[in-house]
């Protein structure tokens, strides 16, 4: 019997891309060629390639026209993420092509990427390390540098999800108070003492950074604006590891020159791999390149849930576990 298809848009982890073409006809991406940022040749390689299964990334164009001009013969589109903001969902339901992901295995690391750019942002770090390789350090200063400590500081988390929560308990590690904005409030079990909030003016006044983990899309689009910035205490800070879109840049990049927010410490960006360019200049702010899910251990991770996903669906004629929309 054939092996089913699966087109691969993107390089994969060695492990990962082994395990495909063992149990697929795997179309892997070796040289990781940028083509799928483009749709018509996502189409051109699905029809080229007859595959039933499409293993996609973020940033991959699968809006609604391209899902709407699929072959017949794609069932299933599996993306190698937890976000789907990249996937039309409701173009991919009307088509009948399951959407499937990789929920539960990235959440610890995104928390630590959070964890470090709160550290970041706080204690100067980017400006220094920036200062070490010019050659600009002189020694040792009483006043060099001088950021903030996180402890006895109270963390907002917006969107207490897997990931805010882990970013929580590692919190408490730093003796910092946890508050949280959600659309409802989670059981006590979840909370461990974490304070909830039910309206942006009192969780925002309350806090002293803000990390943010909430989806992306229409309803959340430039959340953090002028006007939730304002009501920010003075010299609060920002982490964005959720969704670059949920940002307001030029409002943030103002907050950050005239110094009401301290500092930021960004993973996303809207229209990444493009960076808002009032960010660059800024020496507060902490600028990383989407490393929330980059560690070995989690890619791998995220791999298997893909290859679990294609494999009930093409080889065991089942509902794939990690279903979405």
């Amino acid at each position: 019997m054939a092996k089913p298809t699966v087109l691969v848009t993107r390089h994969l982890p060695d492990g990962v891309e082994a395990r495909l073409a063992g149990m697929f006809d795997a179309r892997l991406n070796n040289a990781d060629e940028p083509w799928s940022g483009n749709g018509a040749e996502i189409l051109r390689r699905v029809a080229e390639s007859g595959a039933t299964g499409l293993l996609c990334a973020a940033g991959d164009a699968l809006n609604a026209q391209t899902i709407g001009a699929l072959p017949e013969h794609l069932r299933i589109i599996a993306t190698f993420s937890v976000g789907t903001d990249h996937i039309d969902l409701e173009a991919a339901r009307s088509r009948g092509i399951v959407v499937t992901n990789t929920p539960d295995v990235l959440s610890f690391a995104t928390a630590e990427i959070a964890f470090t750019l709160m550290l970041m942002a706080a204690r100067r770090a980017g400006e220094g390390e920036r200062l070490v390789r010019a050659g600009g350090w002189t020694g040792w200063a009483p006043t060099q540098l001088m950021g903030m400590t996180l402890e006895g500081k109270t963390l907002g988390v917006l969107g207490f999800g897997r990931i805010g929560r882990e970013l929580a308990q590692m919190a408490r590690g730093m003796r910092m108070a946890v508050h949280y904005r959600n659309r409802s409030r989670v059981a006590p079990e979840l909370e461990q003492g974490a304070v909830y909030h039910d309206n942006d003016e009192g969780f925002l006044a309350a806090i002293d950074v803000l990390s943010m983990h909430i989806p992306g899309g229409a309803a959340t689009a430039k959340w953090l604006n002028a006007e939730r910035l304002a009501l920010m205490k003075a010299g609060a800070m920002v982490v964005n590891t959720g969704r670059g879109t949920t940002v307001d840049d030029a409002a943030l990049v103002a907050a950050l020159r005239s110094g009401h927010i301290a500092a930021a410490g960004l993973d996303v960006y809207d229209g990444e791999p493009r960076v808002y360019s009032g960010y660059l200049p800024l020496e507060n702010v902490a600028l990383l390149p989407h490393l929330g899910s980059a560690t070995v251990e989690t890619r791998q991770a995220m791999g298997e849930r893909c290859i679990e996903n294609l494999a009930a669906l093409l080889i065991e004629g089942r509902t794939p576990p990690h279903c979405v929309g």
